[in-house]
């Protein structure tokens, strides 16, 4: 069942050296290409890696090494207005893609994209890893890519026979993350703790890379100290002026 499928997905960073045919790949950009997209404007690209130099280049600039070299494709997931601009320049038009809500719509389309091709891989038995290092380094792997103005390279993803199984961690209850009619807030001082602890027994138990931590503590580990501080600049730099 897909409902089976998606509640199994656990990231794959370590594949057996078997390569995704160009065919494969294309099979699984089609199916990601229908995803729902925001009145119809697929504001996405990708970039199929084939070139090793390139390859290896990516993966010493996103600093993920280990999927990126091993993984059978690498696509690199990217924000597409240039195609856009193109299309209404073959109508003697011109568009402003510059406004903030142009990058969400964007965003998502890219997101719904993607998320589409890892299930279309994962129910060809592969195992996939989004990888948002790629946003560690945007101008370098722009050019490494020839991207355009108007083009962002938002994550990558690798795709491969897992060569290692992961446990599925154990997500927030749904009670946290549903709320009916008005948000409620205070749920949270009960529902965390409690996932704490889930989350504690998770990281302590599982297979490999064991440590003693909790989620509550990870998430604010994570958070608050200010992460790619460049990229406002990197996007203005790419025409998204956020007006």
């Amino acid at each position: 069942m897909v409902i089976e499928l998606l509640t199994a997905h656990a990231s794959v960073r370590k594949y057996k050296p078997v390569p995704l045919q160009s065919e494969d790949v294309r099979e699984l950009i089609q199916a990601g290409q229908h995803a729902a997209s925001s009145h119809f404007v697929q504001a996405y690209s990708v970039i199929h890696v084939t070139d090793e130099q390139k390859r290896k280049e990516l993966a010493d600039l996103s600093k993920n090494p280990n999927q990126i070299l091993s993984a059978g494709a690498v696509l690199v997931f990217c924000a597409d207005y240039c195609r856009l601009q193109k299309a209404a320049q073959l109508l003697d038009r011109e568009i402003d893609f510059s406004y903030a809500e142009n990058l969400l719509v964007s965003t998502v389309d890219v997101s719904l994209f993607a998320q589409n091709v890892a299930i279309a891989a994962e129910s060809k038995g592969y195992g996939i890893c989004y990888i948002g290092g790629v946003r560690n380094a945007p101008e370098e792997i722009s050019a490494l890519f020839n991207l355009p103005k108007g083009v962002v390279p938002l994550f990558a993803m690798s795709i491969g026979v897992p060569d290692e199984e992961n446990e599925v961690k154990p997500r927030l209850p749904v009670e946290a993350i549903i709320h009916e009619n008005s948000y409620d807030p205070e749920k949270y001082e009960e529902i965390l703790p409690a996932y704490d602890q889930t989350m504690n027994a998770y990281y302590l138990s599982r297979g490999s890379n064991q440590k003693d931590a909790n989620w509550t503590t990870s998430m604010a580990n994570f958070l608050e100290t200010p992460k790619r501080t460049y990229m406002k600049a990197f996007l203005e730099k790419q025409g998204f002026t956020f007006k």
